[in-house]
C-alpha cells in the first residue's frame, strides 16, 4: 500500500499539471480531527474544474492514480448516486470511487466553480489543497460539528418509541408466519434503526451533545459504556428463531433502559403503554 504522502503528492500533482483543474480540496475522514488515523481511511478529493464533460467522456485520466482494481461511479445503477439521489446535473459535478491494486482507495470528484460555490458537495470537513485562481472559499479549520448528536424534541422522542414497538409487532408476525426474510429485514432496517437513534441520544446526553457517533454509528464502541455496548452486540442475530427471540428480548431491554434515561434527562415521559402493548401482542402470538 502506498504511503499517505505518496498519494497526496499524486493528487496535488494531477491538479497542478491539468489545465482543466482550477483548484483541489480534501473532504471526509482525513480532514476530521476526531476520526481514527489509520491506513484504512479513504482519500476524498474534489477537483474544481472548468467543465466536467471531458473528464466524464474520457475517464482514462483516472489511470494516472494507479492500477484500478474496482470502480464505481455516480451514474451506476444501484450505486451511491442512486442511493443518495444524485444521478443528475452531471454538467455540474460527477465522481468516481476507486479501489487500487495496492489496497489504497481514492474517491475523486469534479465540480464546476458554480457548483463549488453552492456547496452541495462539501460540508465543514473541508481542507484546501491547491487553488490556482483563488476560487476556494475561506472557511474555518475542518470540524465534524454538524454531525454531532442533537437533542430530541418531545415529538421525536415519542415517535422513536412508538416506531420501535410498532415495527417489532411486524417482526413477531413475520416469525409467526415463518417469513424470516420479512421478519429479519424489518428488525434490522426499522427496529434497530430506532434502537440506534435512542442510543445516539443516550450518547449525546452523556457527552453534552459534543460528539458524533459516526457514519452508521461506527463509534458506538468508543462512546457507549462497555456493558451497554456488549448488550448492543447481543441484539444481532443469526437465522435461528431461538436466537432471534433472544436478540429481540435484548433489544427491548436495552431500548427500555436507555429510553428511560433519555426521558428522565430530557424532561419527557417514557411511554410504558407502548411497550406493554407490544408485550401483550407477543403473548397473543405465542398462544396462537
Amino acid at each position: 500500500m502506498r504511503t499517505d504522502t505518496e498519494i497526496m503528492n499524486l493528487i496535488i500533482h494531477t491538479a497542478e499539471v491539468d489545465d482543466r483543474v482550477l483548484a483541489a480540496y480534501l473532504k471526509g475522514s482525513r480532514t476530521n480531527p476526531h476520526a481514527p488515523k489509520d491506513r484504512y481511511r479513504d482519500f476524498d478529493v474534489m477537483y474544481v474544474v472548468r467543465e466536467t464533460e471531458s473528464f466524464i467522456s474520457d475517464p482514462a485520466w483516472l489511470n494516472e492514480f494507479g492500477d484500478i482494481m474496482l470502480r464505481q461511479e455516480q451514474d451506476d445503477d444501484f450505486g451511491y448516486g442512486e442511493r443518495f439521489g444524485i444521478r443528475s446535473h452531471y454538467e455540474e459535478s460527477y465522481s468516481w470511487l476507486l479501489l487500487f491494486e495496492d489496497g489504497s482507495r481514492i474517491d475523486i470528484g469534479v465540480e464546476t466553480v458554480s457548483a463549488m460555490e453552492k456547496g452541495k458537495n462539501r460540508n465543514r470537513l473541508f481542507l484546501p489543497l491547491l487553488d490556482k485562481v483563488g476560487c476556494l472559499p475561506q472557511l474555518p479549520p475542518p470540524t465534524d460539528e454538524e454531525f454531532y448528536v442533537t437533542p430530541p424534541t418531545g415529538k421525536k422522542y415519542r415517535g422513536c418509541c412508538k416506531e420501535f414497538f410498532w415495527c417489532l409487532c411486524d417482526v413477531v408476525k413475520g416469525i409467526a408466519r415463518d417469513e424470516l426474510p420479512f421478519a429479519m429485514g424489518t428488525y434490522n432496517m426499522l427496529v434497530r434503526s430506532m434502537l440506534e437513534q435512542m442510543l445516539n441520544w443516550y450518547v449525546g446526553i452523556r457527552t453534552d451533545y459534543s460528539v458524533s457517533c459516526g457514519k452508521m454509528n461506527k463509534y458506538f464502541k468508543r462512546y457507549l459504556p462497555e456493558d451497554l455496548y456488549l448488550q448492543y452486540l447481543k441484539t444481532y442475530s443469526d437465522s435461528s428463531y431461538e436466537h432471534f427471540w433472544k436478540a429481540i428480548d435484548t433489544a427491548c431491554e436495552l431500548f427500555h433502559q436507555t429510553a428511560q434515561f433519555v426521558a428522565e434527562q430530557s424532561g419527557y415521559t417514557y411511554p410504558q403503554e407502548d411497550e406493554n402493548g407490544f408485550q401483550k401482542y407477543v403473548e397473543i402470538i405465542k398462544k396462537i
